[in-house]
């Protein structure tokens, strides 16, 4: 890969990642739009840990004060909000790594298509509309109950498709059971932190058994470029999510849906 590949794949995947548009299918359609090789499981580490570290320092505070409140509820602490929120996040995650452990062969053999990321760019677009314009917008991530967890942690699970996008169906969960578009915003990104953390560690161990070299510098940009898209990308969007709503985000899935589908024609 030259050096604009990886810039524009490292912009791409952090743009992506947490918009409602799908970083997994972006991924695999922009190669073969270009006609590159696939971009190999260095490029999809370095990406991945550069959006981890993104949001892992956008909402460094809000982490450490749910790690220590978590911490304290394991040693017989007081149950506070951030106790509880931390727990909801671990708790919203076990669907997607029950779903992921079980099904991952087969998601990567045979729902890796341009067919099944057309489908699914459209259908949970319009999920997405749906739940944007039904929801009551009332609640924020403080008010959430086990159950809205597991939910939106199904929800999630769901997001192991290509092209579902996993910020997209959280949050399309998360305004269902009543949440501002903000809070349903911040809490899916809260619950991608585990999953990408997860994600980067499993690609990272095939990268170390596969023995591939590495251009340590290629990587290195990658990782920086990926972290500063991510996070003007999460700044932006949760300043102007109120304002604007998902329409924008519904409009840009349908439009890519279709051209996919008349490309495949």
């Amino acid at each position: 890969m030259d050096l604009v590949q990886i810039i524009i794949l490292a912009i791409v995947q952090g743009l992506t990642e947490f918009l409602p548009i799908s970083s997994s299918a972006h991924l695999i359609l922009v190669p073969l739009v270009l006609k590159w090789p696939d971009q190999g499981l260095v490029l999809d580490v370095a990406v991945h840990v550069g959006s981890l570290l993104a949001v892992l320092i956008y909402f460094r505070h809000t982490v450490r004060a749910l790690f220590r409140a978590w911490l304290g509820s394991l040693t017989g602490g007081k149950v506070s909000s951030d106790s509880r929120l931390a727990w909801w996040v671990i708790f919203g995650t076990i669907p997607a790594v029950i779903c992921g452990y079980l099904f991952k062969a087969t998601i990567e053999t045979e729902l890796r298509s341009p067919w099944v990321i057309a489908i699914t760019t459209i259908a949970f677009g319009l999920l997405l509309w749906m739940a944007d314009k039904a929801g009551s917008r009332k609640r924020n991530e403080t008010q959430l109950g086990l159950f809205d967890v597991l939910i939106i942690g199904c929800f999630q699970a769901i997001a192991l498709i290509p092209g579902t996008s996993r910020s997209g169906i959280t949050m399309t969960a998360g305004l269902f059971l009543g949440m501002t578009r903000r809070s349903a915003a911040r809490f899916s990104f809260l619950l991608s932190m585990p999953l990408i953390f997860a994600s980067g560690v499993l690609q990272t161990r095939d990268l170390v058994q596969s023995s591939l070299a590495i251009d340590w510098f290629a990587l290195f940009l990658a990782v920086v470029i990926s972290a500063v898209s991510a996070g003007l990308c999460i700044h932006l969007f949760l300043k102007l999510i109120e304002r604007m709503g998902m329409l924008p985000f519904v409009i840009y899935r349908l439009m890519l849906g279709c051209a996919l589908v008349l490309l495949l024609l």
